[in-house]
């Protein structure tokens, strides 16, 4: 999740240069032995960051030291001994701060406090607001999660970083939600700097659907896979791209922007913008006005009325879920020619339960894709933005905590 060790000894800095400066130097060092620390899972000696960083024997001592007076390394007590002295283990602390994950929905909100390893410690699911403006439905958000975090004895002082996922475009440098069309109101909105003010702490805006892929990623059904795609099924359509392990947000922040794909030349002379784009033809409100008995309630009932109607032979649900699949399976494909990654993820609530209608969309790519193309469904489910929103705050915290650390005065 950070940088790696330093494998090599002749890259640590563990003397003083004639005029140098002392301090700087001690503070890189400290840098490389706190990143060696964050980064293993587990517990390590005092030998282990000797060997992984290249430093000397007294300046690890030294520097350790420091951690665990600062509280970001604690001690676990000596280990048994293999012939000479007991070694000494211990870990990074990863409750010396703490993070929070939104992910902002049109009509629910999931919120999450982790630790810095990005282990939930309290999750909460909280209705979003109708009728109210971005500036006081986020304030609203900021204090669900220093609620829940009272609720896990977290101070609200130690939240070190939190991560925002919003269903739209996000000009993710600036921390801004250009366009959220599911979400009244919301264009242009400087999410970064309402939740900042509000929490006091570093915040990171990103696409919900970029957060999901980073979720899979880490957690579900795309680990393993470092060029992948995560493409969202719901009210609203998106992907989320994966190249070489990074987000790929394009240009203009708008990659995988897949709900404006046209679909067919037939629609270039109509209304395309509300008639012939993907989320129009293929969404849940298209899905739900070809299936006369889809209701007005929860999509997850006639949805499971529907994909059991078709098993039984009902023509108007087969039809339904053809046509939904067809228009799905040819943008898969289609996004599979442009970026040939290993794994396609389906999520969303049109995939939550849809077994027949993922194998419909197998069966559309597999004649039309030039190189096969692995499809399934998200393990994640409705949690796979969360999961990202954890991952991408507590790289965050540890990034501001090397920060800190290089800024702070360290006596030598």
């Amino acid at each position: 999740m950070v940088d790696g060790p330093y494998p090599s000894r002749a890259r640590g800095v563990s003397h003083q240069t004639p005029g140098g400066d002392s301090g700087h130097l001690r503070r890189l060092n400290l840098d490389r032995v706190l990143v060696v620390a964050m980064d293993r899972p587990d517990s390590f000696t005092r030998a282990e960051l000797i060997e992984a960083t290249g430093l000397s024997a007294p300046t690890v001592g030294s520097l350790v030291s420091h951690l665990i007076r600062s509280g970001m390394v604690r001690e676990l007590g000596a280990g048994p001994s293999r012939g000479g002295r007991r070694p000494s283990f211990m870990e990074f602390n990863a409750r010396h701060g703490f993070v929070a994950g939104i992910d902002l929905g049109p009509t629910r909100t999931r919120l999450s406090v982790a630790d810095l390893r990005g282990e939930p410690l309290a999750h909460r699911l909280v209705p979003t607001p109708a009728g109210m403006g971005p500036e006081a439905l986020l304030s609203r958000m900021a204090g669900s999660v220093r609620a829940l975090m009272r609720d896990v004895d977290a101070p609200t002082d130690r939240l070190l970083a939190v991560a925002a996922g919003a269903p739209g475009i996000v000009d993710y440098d600036r921390g801004v939600v250009a366009l959220a069309p599911n979400l009244s109101g919301w264009t242009n909105v400087a999410v970064r700097d309402i939740l900042e003010r509000a929490l006091e702490a570093p915040v990171v805006v990103e696409n919900d659907v970029n957060l999901a892929v980073l979720g899979e990623h880490w957690r579900g059904a795309a680990r393993g896979h470092d060029n992948c795609v995560f493409l969202f099924v719901g009210t609203g359509i998106g992907a989320g791209v994966l190249i070489d392990g990074e987000l790929h947000r394009g240009h203009n922040f708008m990659a995988g922007e897949i709900a404006v794909m046209c679909m067919g030349p037939q629609y270039l002379s109509v209304d395309f913008g509300s008639r012939g784009c993907l989320e129009t033809l293929a969404g849940l409100q298209s899905l739900a006005a070809r299936w006369p008995r889809a209701g007005r309630g929860d999509p997850a009932r006639w949805m499971a009325d529907l994909f059991e109607a078709a098993g039984r032979g009902d023509d108007s649900a087969a039809l339904a879920v053809d046509e939904t699949a067809r228009l799905i399976g040819i943008a898969v494909a289609n996004v599979g020619a442009v970026v040939d990654p290993s794994l396609i993820v389906l999520g969303g609530a049109l995939f939550a339960q849809a077994e027949p209608l993922v194998h419909e969309v197998r069966k559309v790519v597999a004649r039309i894709a030039r190189a096969p193309l692995e499809i399934v469904v998200s393990a994640l489910g409705k949690e796979a933005p969360l999961w990202g929103s954890l991952l991408v705050a507590s790289k965050e915290a540890r990034r501001q905590l090397r920060l800190r650390m290089r800024e702070a005065r360290i006596a030598v």
